[in-house]
């Protein structure tokens, strides 16, 4: 059970993690999961597929925002692991495996091969990471263009769901997404509340002044991107399910980077709800203007742009500094106590 415990401190101070409102709101939480797991009782396909595409792109944002928000590893190239995640669905259902299992084992054969792949680019530092990272999705896309059983460069469709009616398929594939966004959302939120969390946050900060108090520099900084990997790869897979075709040029374009950039930056990078709500915007914006060709392109570059001009923190991170309120809180909050209530003895909490 969640208690919302905290640590009085001199000077009439009080350190804070869980408080009334964020127990609440964690509460709405596992009520919004339950709900949504009825979602394709309640609506037909469409509905469950929108959804399903949503979810994917909290994930995605979740997923980047742990990177560059919380480890000061800004990566223009997660489609590397996007498309690993979706290719390599493909390539467990042509060697037997069931779809679905297949989904789940690329995804965590992601973050497999984002082991080795550490060694080199987490060598490499602020500019010369995201280039990097961005070279290393190239590489993947052209190895998968040379490999003609995967299509080459036309495009394979994934047959493996064809032995589901459209509306069994559409509900399966939305169960194990949301499962999928639950997991891997719960599995970074213990993260950074963990020892490990912190030391990330040192590094982003100053990762000469983090190496010199003690930090594993180089462990911290692996364990998230491997996460991470896992989870860009799980959501491959999960797009490819949700549109049964893929070409590289589409799993393997930056555009996505565009997409989980844009998500995080007007949520509110480095918050843990920031990414989540501008999951939200997005794939509404995407819903309305997605079909727009090149200006739907230079709308989300505006938009960027305009918020990173002036409301730079954005959304849920300017409302996180005024207000101070953290709906799940990964960190600590230092609140000033006031008098003590009238006729407790004990002193009431500033909110």
């Amino acid at each position: 059970m969640i208690r919302a415990r905290s640590a009085p401190l001199p000077g009439g101070f009080r350190v804070q993690r869980w408080t009334r409102v964020s127990i609440a709101s964690g509460v709405v939480t596992i009520a919004i999961i339950a709900v949504l797991a009825v979602v394709p009782f309640l609506f037909g396909a469409d509905v469950t597929e929108q959804l399903t595409a949503l979810l994917i792109f909290v994930i995605l944002a979740v997923m980047w925002n742990a990177l560059a928000g919380y480890g000061g590893l800004i990566s223009v190239g997660q489609q590397a692991f996007i498309g690993l995640g979706a290719y390599g669905t493909i390539f467990l259902t042509q060697h037997g495996f069931a779809p679905y299992l297949a989904m789940v084992v690329a995804g965590l054969g992601s973050g497999a091969v984002a082991i080795p792949a550490s060694l080199i680019m987490l060598r490499l530092r602020g500019g010369q990471f995201a280039i990097g990272m961005w070279v290393l999705a190239e590489v993947f896309g052209i190895l998968v263009t040379l490999d003609t059983g995967l299509g080459g460069g036309t495009g394979v469709s994934l047959n493996g769901l064809n032995v589901f009616a459209p509306g069994y398929r559409q509900a399966y594939t939305f169960w194990l997404t949301l499962a999928c966004a639950t997991v891997l959302l719960g599995l970074v939120f213990i993260l950074l509340r963990r020892r490990i969390g912190t030391s990330l946050q040192a590094v982003r900060d100053d990762e000469e002044a983090a190496a010199s108090l003690g930090v594993n520099v180089v462990r911290s900084k692996r364990v998230l991107f491997v996460v991470a990997a896992a989870g860009c790869g799980i959501a491959g897979a999960l797009y490819l399910a949700n549109t049964l075709f893929i070409q590289t040029n589409s799993v393997f374009g930056v555009q996505w980077t565009a997409y989980m950039l844009f998500m995080v930056l007007v949520g509110g990078l480095g918050t843990f709800e920031g990414p989540i709500i501008g999951a939200i915007i997005f794939y509404l914006i995407q819903a309305q203007f997605g079909d727009s060709g090149a200006w739907y392109f230079v709308g989300l570059g505006a938009t960027a742009i305009a918020f990173a001009l002036f409301l730079p923190h954005g959304i849920w991170g300017s409302i996180d500094r005024r207000l101070q309120l953290r709906l799940l809180p990964v960190g600590y909050t230092l609140r000033k106590l006031e008098t003590p209530a009238f006729g407790t003895g004990e002193p009431r909490a500033d909110a």
